[in-house]
């Protein structure tokens, strides 16, 4: 082959490739990959089987999450060109414009909301709704005016569950979405407390708020440690009055919330300068990934194994 059609293929391919990262970044895809996780989780709770409309609600969650992730770039961009960790985002690094990304927003919040109609009707989509809301409108405006815009901030991530349930056929009104809900959002508060004071300095070079700024090292573990113990005591909650069966997944989610305080005990004796909020962050992240398996798996175990 002729070099100077392979470097004309190469050229051809290169702006694609550019662009589809672009619109990846400005999606934010694993925290959207993440939250469609949740979707199904919430699904396989009200059932024990996968449906094709499970397919349209999952598309439609990450979709319509991704809008959500690509609008919030617009509104803090000029947030993010302050921050190391942000900076070379698609808009402060100048590889899209704010038009562009207008439209890469647009694109995915309407492909989003049609599929999450499909998959999910009216009762999914106003939901969806909801959670965009809250995320673009509520939460990011509130984190600048005070760190504690964590805590209602987490309430975004008990939605997409609770989508996944009325998806497959759950009601809002069934008590059972109760402690679905509870768990998504309790546990995300010490993972946003944790992940603050990881960037905590340049959340405050970029003028936010920092929760590390305005609390000692001591009360910082024993604020991360309340939030924590609450996760793990929702958990063992959730086993009782919860919609789960499985023996098996109970006690994996006993053992999964006992693991939980007994690795996070630590932080109340540490002082800062020892204290490592990344590790704790990533600790929290793998508990919740046991406990969406254990979820997951309890339908699907009784169902096949009849355990």
């Amino acid at each position: 082959m002729p070099a100077e059609k392979i470097a004309g293929n190469s050229d051809v391919a290169r702006p694609v490739k550019n662009s589809l990262s672009i619109w990846l970044e400005l999606g934010k895809v694993k925290i959207t990959a993440a939250v469609s996780i949740t979707t199904v989780t919430g699904y396989l709770l009200n059932t024990n089987r996968f449906d094709p409309g499970l397919i349209g609600t999952v598309l439609g969650i990450f979709l319509l999450a991704s809008g959500a992730s690509s609008l919030n770039h617009i509104q803090e961009y000029r947030y993010d060109i302050k921050m190391s960790r942000t900076m070379n985002r698609p808009l402060p690094s100048g590889r899209i414009s704010e038009s562009g990304a207008a439209f890469v927003t647009l694109v995915y919040s309407i492909s989003g909301s049609i599929l999450l109609y499909f998959g999910a009707e009216i009762q999914g989509l106003l939901l969806g709704w909801l959670a965009f809301f809250w995320y673009n409108i509520v939460y990011t405006y509130l984190k600048r005016y005070t760190a504690w815009a964590v805590i209602p901030g987490s309430l975004i991530g008990s939605i997409p569950p609770v989508i996944g349930w009325v998806s497959a056929g759950g009601s809002l009104l069934d008590p059972m979405v109760i402690p679905i809900a509870a768990f998504f959002f309790i546990w995300q508060v010490p993972h946003f407390c944790l992940l603050i004071m990881k960037y905590g300095k340049e959340y405050e070079s970029a003028g936010f708020p920092s929760l590390s700024g305005s609390r000692n090292p001591v009360q910082m573990g024993r604020l991360i440690f309340l939030w924590v113990a609450g996760t793990a005591l929702i958990t063992v909650a959730f086993t009782l009055m919860g919609p789960l069966d499985s023996m098996i997944s109970k006690i994996g989610l006993w053992l999964a919330s006992a693991w939980l305080i007994l690795v996070f005990t630590p932080i109340l004796k540490n002082s800062l300068s020892r204290f490592k909020p990344g590790r704790y962050f990533m600790k929290i992240n793998y508990f919740v990934l046991l406990v969406v398996v254990f979820m997951c798996l309890d339908k699907l175990l009784l169902e096949h194994l009849h355990i």
